[in-house]
Formats: C-alpha cells, sequence, structure tokens
C-alpha cells in the first residue's frame, strides 16, 4: 500500500457513517437541551463579542474570537468548500449549513466548559478538552491522551494543509513555486509563534476583520453580477441535499458524508480547538465566551463558505466526481481543473487575470492565521503536560518542540502531494472530534449548567459573573480569584440579589406558616 492509498484508509476510518451521524446526533442533542441558544440569543453572542477585556494573564473575548475564527476560516472556506461540492455535488453545502447551526450547540459546551475548567500557566489563562477532561471526568490520563493528539494534529498534520493550499494557489496565478511558498510561510509564522500567545493573539486580532470582510466583499460583487442565477443556486443546493434532482442521485450520499466532513473541517466545531481559544479568554463568566464562539461558527460557515459556495455555484467553475467510475465525473464544467482552484475560477470570471491573484491573497490569510491558531492550540496542549512544572525544561523545550514542528511542516507541506496532505489532516480533524464528542457529551450536565446560571443572572439584571459552588461544580477554584479580584462589583451585586431573594423566600415560607 503506498502512502496515498494508506491515507486515504485513514481518513475513511475517522469519517465513517458512525462518526458522520455522530456529529449530527450530538449537535441535534445539544441544541434540543438548551432550547436552541444558537437562535434564541444572537443578540447575546454579538453583545459578549466586544464586551471581555484582555488582562495580563487572559485575552479578550474578541480576540479569543479571533484566534478560534482564525483557526476556523482557513482553506477549509475556499478549498474544502470546492471539494465537499466535487465529491458530493452541491447538495453537500446544505449539509455543511447543517453542520454549522447544530454544531453551534456543539461549540458553545465546548468553549463553556473550556472557561470552567481553565488553569493559569506560566502566567497565561490555558485551556481546552485536556483540562476539562482530567478535571470533569477526573482522568489525568486521558487528558494526557487528548493533548498528545492535538500536538500530533495541530502541530504536524494540520499546518501544510494550511500552506499546501496558498502553495497550490500561488502556483497557478502568481507563479510562485511551492519551495518559494514554503520559505516564506515558514519564517512568517516563526516570527509570530516565537513571540507567543499574546503575539497570536494580536496578529489574529488584526488580520482576521481585514480578511473576512475584503472577501465578502468581493463575493457580494460576484453575486451581485449574477443576481438572477442566486435563486437558482439555492434551489440546485436544496434538490440535492434531498435527492431530488436526477443529476446528482448518483452522489447523493456523498452530499451528506462530504458536508459534515468539509463543514466541521472548515468550523471546527465540536473538535475541541476552538475551545482551546477560548480557554484563554478573560471573561466574567464561561457561558459569555461560549456563545462568542458559537456566534463564531456562523460566521465561518453561514457566510464564508456559503459565500465561496455561491460563487462557485453561480458561475458553473466546478466539475463532480462519479463516486462509480474513478476518474470519471457526473458533471464536468472545468477541463483539467482541480477541487482546489475552483475559487480561483470562479472570481477569475468576474476579473480576468486578476481574480485568481485575489483568491491566492485571500488564502494566505485565510492559512496564515489558521495556522497560528494551531500554533496556540499546540502550545496549549503541552502547557498541559506540564502545568505541575511550567517553570521546568520539559515546558521549555515542549513548547519550543511544538513551535518547531508548525513551522517545519508548514515548509513540509507546501512541497507535498495535495492529496495526501489533506487525507492526513483530515483524519487528524476526525480522530479529535471522535475523542471530544464522547467527552463533551459526558459533561453535557456542567456545560449546560453555565448556560442557565448566566440565563437566570441576567434575568435578575445582573451582568453574569461564575460562581461554581452555585451550581455544584467543583475543581474550579481558580474562579474563587477571578471572581474576587477581576469582578468585584458583579460579585457583589450577585451575592446581594442572591441575599434578597432568599429573604424574600424565607418571608414568604414564615407568611404561610402563620397563615
Amino acid at each position: 500500500m503506498n502512502l496515498l492509498n494508506f491515507s486515504v484508509a485513514v481518513d475513511d476510518f475517522f469519517w465513517s457513517q458512525i462518526m458522520i451521524y455522530g456529529c449530527l446526533g450530538a449537535g441535534i442533542f445539544f441544541s434540543v437541551l438548551m432550547r436552541f441558544p444558537q437562535l434564541r440569543l444572537i443578540k447575546d453572542m454579538v453583545r459578549q463579542l466586544f464586551k471581555g477585556k484582555a488582562s495580563d494573564t487572559g485575552v479578550s473575548s474578541f480576540q479569543g474570537f479571533a484566534m478560534a475564527l482564525g483557526g476556523r476560516v482557513g482553506t477549509g472556506n475556499i478549498t474544502g468548500v470546492a471539494s465537499a461540492i466535487f465529491f458530493g455535488g452541491p447538495g453537500a453545502v446544505f449539509w455543511m449549513w447543517a453542520i454549522a447551526f447544530l454544531g453551534a450547540g456543539s461549540a458553545y459546551i465546548e468553549s463553556a466548559l473550556s472557561q470552567v475548567w481553565k488553569d493559569e500557566v506560566h502566567g497565561e489563562y490555558r485551556g481546552g478538552p485536556a483540562y476539562y477532561i482530567e478535571k470533569g471526568l477526573k482522568s489525568r490520563a486521558l487528558g494526557i491522551a487528548f493533548a498528545v493528539l492535538t500536538i500530533f494534529g495541530c502541530g504536524l498534520a494540520l499546518p501544510g494543509i494550511q500552506s499546501n493550499a496558498f502553495a497550490q494557489a500561488a502556483k497557478l496565478s502568481l507563479g510562485m513555486q511551492p519551495w518559494m511558498v514554503g520559505v516564506l510561510y515558514a519564517v512568517l509564522i516563526g516570527y509570530v509563534v516565537f513571540g507567543g500567545g499574546r503575539r497570536i493573539a494580536k496578529a489574529a486580532e488584526r488580520i482576521v476583520p481585514f480578511m473576512a470582510i475584503a472577501y465578502m466583499a468581493v463575493a457580494v460583487v460576484i453575486l451581485l453580477v449574477h443576481f438572477d442565477k442566486i435563486w437558482g443556486v439555492f434551489e440546485l443546493i436544496f434538490s440535492s441535499a434531498f435527492n431530488m434532482n436526477a443529476v446528482y442521485g448518483a452522489v447523493f450520499g456523498k452530499a451528506v458524508q462530504w458536508g459534515v466532513k468539509r463543514g466541521i473541517f472548515s468550523n471546527e466545531a465540536g473538535q475541541g480547538t476552538g475551545a482551546q481559544a477560548s480557554g484563554a479568554a478573560e471573561v466574567s463568566h464561561p457561558a459569555k465566551q461560549g456563545l462568542v464562539q458559537a456566534f463564531s461558527v456562523y460566521v465561518d460557515t453561514l457566510l464564508v463558505c456559503t459565500a465561496t459556495a455561491v460563487m462557485i455555484l453561480a458561475t458553473n467553475t466546478f466539475n463532480v466526481a462519479d463516486p462509480v467510475n474513478q476518474g470519471g465525473f457526473i458533471l464536468q464544467y472545468l477541463q483539467g481543473v482541480q477541487a482546489s482552484n475552483f475559487t480561483q475560477y470562479a472570481v477569475n470570471s468576474l476579473v480576468p487575470g486578476a481574480g485568481g491573484a485575489f483568491v491566492a491573497i485571500a488564502l494566505f490569510f485565510f492559512t496564515f492565521t489558521t495556522v497560528l491558531a494551531y500554533a496556540f492550540y499546540s502550545d496549549s496542549s503541552v502547557a498541559y503536560l506540564f502545568k505541575r512544572n511550567a517553570q521546568g525544561d520539559g515546558y521549555k523545550y515542549g513548547i519550543l518542540f511544538s513551535r518547531v514542528a508548525v513551522v517545519t511542516m508548514s515548509f513540509i507541506g507546501a512541497v507535498s502531494s495535495v492529496d495526501v496532505v489533506w487525507n492526513f489532516g483530515s483524519a487528524a480533524v476526525g480522530a479529535m472530534a471522535w475523542f471530544n464528542i464522547v467527552v463533551i457529551l459526558l459533561l453535557a450536565k456542567p456545560g449546560i449548567a453555565t448556560l442557565r446560571d448566566y440565563e437566570e443572572q441576567r434575568k435578575m439584571g445582573l451582568d453574569p459573573v461564575f460562581v461554581p459552588s452555585r451550581l455544584g461544580i467543583k475543581d474550579a477554584e481558580i474562579w474563587e480569584g477571578i471572581a474576587a479580584n477581576r469582578y468585584p462589583q458583579q460579585l457583589a451585586a450577585l451575592n446581594e440579589k442572591t441575599r434578597q431573594l432568599e429573604s424574600g423566600l424565607t418571608s414568604l415560607k414564615e407568611e404561610a406558616e402563620t397563615a
């Protein structure tokens, strides 16, 4: 078995039908139990986005959002959407929407849990699945296993996908050789990641809004030019998603598989990576960052991925592979064009000769911030492994190794085979999602409790502050210091309101007894 076939087998193993429907099922489970906060609390999501301020130990809510969105908005939004259409037809786009809508519930839970059981390591907040596995499930061994898996995935397997995507686009539209892209990438990534978590957060905060707005602006122009086709595009997506389009009937099953697969690769809901950015944020209540991260799933998939999909479909710049005849097509608009370049051809239809260059540059910013996020996630996992001796050589050299690995794999990915890089990276996403979704299902009770506590305090007219003992949550002692030292006014208001309510209940009880 050659390397390509092996990579396909590994990817197929982690993205079996059980995994596909397990992701959808988990999203439905959380959404129903929390009464669909992705609909009810959209205003709160946006409000909390700009409220939390950075501190000497934590990043702001917006920086945490930008880091997580930087991780989410990457090659999955351009190349990933194109490959979903290539393998699953236009209907795959609907299933990307479905996993984004339902996955927002999973994103809330993992991000809130990351805040509940975060730690301060080397003067910075760190959190994520490894941390809540140890404290929530009382298993240091499982926490170590996830941390190692994250270091492998984010430090070794995933950076190459991002640099490879830019290398392919730069070669097509900018005439740059892959080795040149690899060197450029390695130097720039190295400069930022060796500056630590705060430099990564600052870079993401500056780059992410710019790149997302610029890309969306071009998408809007293309949609306006092809305005007469937009209704037909959405009709095509829905009919293909539910097997009501004869042309794409052969790939109906693939539509669900590739929509969910590429949707999670893009928005990372339930994967556990975005939760690590959440754990670094300075907020007064875990629910605040959970809502912010749920919103980032919307921005990633419902906005950016949709823009890419509609551009490709409206301009007929795509092919759909035949699942039965290897190398064949059930529909082919572009002769000899790889799926990774569909978006470039779509934009080029608007601005011939310059559209491809724009997408290549957009891919650089998208992929660059994603690799920065991967570096932060890898750092957080190393910090977890050595948190009991954060001043020792293990932590110092572990962080050094993880950052060198990210830089090195960014170069190697740029000069490697597209399919091999994508398959191994996709498998890493699947492995992390498998692990994390099982964990957050087991920890659903405290995760959901944070949202109920947040909403209860909001109904009292308070700015919510987290007191773990109110919810019966243990091993979250760090919040005693956070609440008392950073949010004394909110804590005092909560205590006073609680006292008033208890006093009122006592009075009612006494009146009932004397009546």
